[in-house]
């Protein structure tokens, strides 16, 4: 017996934007879980980042992080000594949060997505989908976040609208479908295991 489906939309216009406090550029909580976690307790967090300039990233012991560049030119990313530049769109980049990553940025300001799980408590997996025709993916549980990068996104069974960086978290039980996403554009699809 499947438990309750439940969908949250997490419009882009309601997000708050904090500043660093390098004051190289801002972040954007989208979601967090548990609800309302701060940095050193949540299990899993995805944000959107405005950066200015580059510099040292912070350090998050015990996280595995997933940055995926949204717009702008890119950034080289040292993660411990090793460089590794993240310059094409909505290619997910994977490294540990608690190792020493330093960002030179390529071209200017850019905005990335960051997807973080604290090892032991939970795991992230991000999907790129759209980029053509309209693109039609199941969604399941536990956990899947939708972020909408570009274009536009319906849910077809809670008949959900979204628009640019609007995003939906929906959660169930494990492998169960708990929507199916439509895209006319490309979003990113975040599941999360416990």
């Amino acid at each position: 017996m499947s438990g309750p489906t439940t969908t949250r939309v997490l419009r882009a216009a309601e997000r708050v934007a904090t500043a660093w406090k390098n004051g190289g550029g801002v972040t954007r909580e989208v979601a967090a879980f548990p609800e309302g976690a701060g940095l050193a307790d949540f299990h899993w967090r995805v944000s959107l980042a405005d950066v200015a300039d580059g510099g040292p990233f912070s350090v998050f012991p015990e996280v595995d992080r997933i940055i995926t560049l949204v717009r702008g030119a890119g950034m080289a990313l040292t993660v411990d000594g090793v460089e590794t530049t993240v310059g094409e769109p909505y290619r997910p980049f994977a490294f540990p949060g608690d190792a020493a990553t330093d960002c030179r940025l390529l071209g200017g300001p850019l905005t990335d997505l960051n997807v973080m799980a604290r090892r032991g408590r939970s795991s992230a997996r991000i999907d790129i989908v759209g980029r053509a025709d309209a693109t039609t993916t199941e969604l399941t549980g536990p956990a899947t976040l939708v972020l909408l990068l570009e274009g536009t996104a319906s849910l077809h069974r809670s008949a959900i609208e979204l628009g640019p960086l609007d995003a939906v978290l929906l959660t169930g039980e494990e492998s169960e479908v708990v929507d199916v996403l439509e895209v006319h554009g490309t979003a990113a699809v975040i599941g999360f295991r416990p």
